[in-house]
Parts: structure tokens; C-alpha cells; sequence
């Protein structure tokens, strides 16, 4: 069983950060592995402890995204391919996919897993699109897998509760978060790490390029959340607060 991983380096949520003239400025040397792909890592372990196989990440960055791979590589994935793409570039959902479905496009596997979202942008539209261009049946939002055979059931989280979904082979799950804690890598993972496989593509390699006229969402400026107004006390008798209320329910509009 082949299953790929799709990661994605991002900054760390934790680290200090300002909005200065309508840019974000952020702690640029505190970049983690998405937390979402980090479960979506797990998910592949634990598959590959149970029926065997390999685990391929594949992430697009910079250079110095080659930390976030090791990573993944400590935790437990055989090997990795970085699309390596200049610091300068910042792709969107849909230059991401565009680019991954060149690099799948002649490759063989069972399933590719990706986190739901991303915690920089929280866009949550990669997975699909990318599905959608190689033309395979996917579910998002998984919150548990189980592989009897060639079909791998889903259990996802709806709006309205959870789905029961069975998946044949190939296809695509995005994972969310809650549906494990990822291992921390021990000291023999991070040794082991060193002398995994790492390709490096570049964008002419896979025949693709991040244009701005791939691009298809730009982010214009950033400002401070507004202050949330604040609500107003009643004082007095529980009786005479309670009619208050119920007429002001009852007069005005979007009050709830």
C-alpha cells in the first residue's frame, strides 16, 4: 500500500506577531509542520503499522522548509519530495493543487491524505481542488479511517454530526485535527531521519509554474479584529429585568 501525505510548513500560531500597516509581521525563524498534516501523518503510521506499505510526504517551500520534512520523517514516513519554490513565492489553494496534481499525475498510490486546513490561512480548499484535478472520490474533515481489504471507511464531522463514508482505492481524505495526537519523534526517529530519502523537484521539473495569473487569492492587507461593543446591564428586580428583556426580544431586531 502506497499512501502519500501531503505537508505544508507554516508559521507557529504561538509566536509573537503584529499588524503594522496592514501587514502581518510574524516571528519569521518559528515555523512548524501544519498541525492538520500532522495528523494526517499519524493516520498514515497507523495504517502502515496495521497492513504495511510506505508513506511518501511531498511538500511545497522553501528551502529552509526541509525542517519541517525531517520532521514528518521522524515521525515515522519513509520518504519525501520537496517542490521547492523560491521564499518569495506564496502560492494560494489553487496554485498549491495546480502543482500537486502535476506531481501526481504519473504517480501510483492508494490514497493521498492531507490536512483539512492549513493554520496560516485556514482556507481548507487545497485537498479538494487537488481531488477534483486528478478526478478522485474524496471525503474531508476525517476524524477516524479504518482499511478492511480495498476499502477504506471514513469517519468524517458534519455540520450536523458524523458520517459513515467507504472509500475505494484510489482516493483522497483530508484529516482534521481531532482525530489523534500525533507522536512526538523520538531520539532513534530523528537519527533515522537523516538518512531517509529527501527528492528535490523544482517547478520547471514538474512542467508548472506559480504565475500571478494562477493565483487566484490574494490577501490585501490585515487589520486588528474591532473591539466587541459592550453589552448592556440591567439592574433591578429579577421580575421587572425579565419584562424588560422579553420586550426588547420583542421590539428589536438582531438582538441575538
Amino acid at each position: 500500500m502506497k499512501i502519500y501525505v501531503c505537508i505544508k510548513q507554516v508559521p507557529d500560531v504561538n509566536a509573537p506577531l503584529q499588524i503594522k500597516d496592514g501587514e502581518l509581521i510574524q516571528d519569521a525563524d518559528r515555523n512548524i509542520l501544519n498541525a492538520y498534516d500532522a495528523s494526517a501523518v499519524e493516520e498514515s503510521l497507523v495504517l502502515k503499522e496495521a497492513h504495511g506499505g510506505e508513506i511518501e510526504v511531498v511538500l511545497i517551500g522553501p528551502e529552509k522548509a526541509k525542517e519541517t520534512i525531517r520532521k514528518a520523517l521522524a515521525m515515522g514516513a519513509d520518504k519525501a519530495t520537496h517542490i521547492l519554490i523560491d521564499n518569495d513565492t506564496a502560492p494560494d489553494s489553487y496554485s498549491f493543487a495546480s502543482t500537486l496534481s502535476a506531481f501526481f499525475k504519473d504517480k501510483e498510490y492508494e490514497y493521498i491524505f492531507c490536512g483539512k486546513q492549513a493554520q496560516d490561512t485556514d482556507a481548507g480548499l487545497t485537498g479538494s481542488m487537488l481531488a477534483e484535478f486528478l478526478n478522485l472520490p474524496y471525503t474531508t474533515n476525517a476524524v477516524g479511517l479504518n482499511l478492511e481489504g480495498n476499502v477504506l471507511t471514513v469517519k468524517r464531522q458534519g455540520d450536523g454530526g458524523q458520517e459513515i463514508i467507504e472509500l475505494p482505492s484510489p482516493a483522497l481524505v483530508t484529516c482534521s485535527n481531532d482525530m489523534n495526537e500525533p507522536r512526538i519523534p523520538n531520539l532513534k526517529g530523528i537519527m533515522q531521519s537523516k538518512r531517509k530519502p529527501v527528492e528535490t523537484l523544482s517547478l520547471a521539473d514538474l512542467g508548472v509554474e506559480i504565475s500571478e495569473d494562477q493565483i487566484k487569492t490574494r490577501i490585501l492587507s490585515f487589520e486588528e479584529k474591532p473591539a466587541r461593543k459592550p453589552g448592556k446591564k440591567y439592574e433591578g428586580e429579577p421580575d421587572e429585568i425579565a419584562r424588560e428583556i422579553a420586550q426588547l426580544l420583542d421590539t428589536k431586531e438582531n438582538v441575538i
